[in-house]
């Protein structure tokens, strides 16, 4: 797969990640993950204390993670194939750190992590999706 392709879809795929973060972690569900945290204090930074470098190259590396596996090893390159191949990775990588941090310390309670796995499923889902869109552009 042509490299200039895969940098593309990985920022925009970095670009999905970090809008959809924000419009599900920072706008919807922002009352109930701060309802299940759990004993753990002091973990979640407050309003005016957001890193954003981090969270940027966070999301563009979500992004890129996508963008190799699907360009470099998997040949996805569809909406459809990317969704289902984001919600599978989704799925598993969000059960992994939720279900690690669950089991080790008391950064959340169960129906947090729960539902920190369903909301991860579906934005890797999208995001996902659209890497696959945009790894398939221009191919006939």
């Amino acid at each position: 797969m042509n490299t200039n392709k895969i940098l593309v879809a990985g920022v925009v795929g970095g670009v999905v990640a970090f809008l959809l973060g924000f419009l599900a972690y920072g706008v919807l569900l922002s009352d109930f993950f701060a309802n299940n945290v759990g004993s753990a204090k002091g973990v979640m930074r407050g309003d005016g204390e957001m890193l954003w470098i981090p969270m940027i190259l966070g999301h563009l590396a979500w992004g890129f993670v996508f963008a190799i596996i699907y360009g470099r090893w998997a040949s996805i390159s569809t909406f459809a194939t990317g969704a289902k191949a984001g919600a599978v990775l989704g799925f598993l990588i969000a059960s992994t750190f939720n279900l690690i941090n669950l089991g080790s310390t008391h950064i959340s309670t169960t129906t947090g992590a729960i539902v920190d796995i369903i909301v991860m499923t579906v934005v890797a889902s999208i995001v996902g999706g659209v890497v696959g869109m945009m790894l398939g552009r221009g191919d006939k």
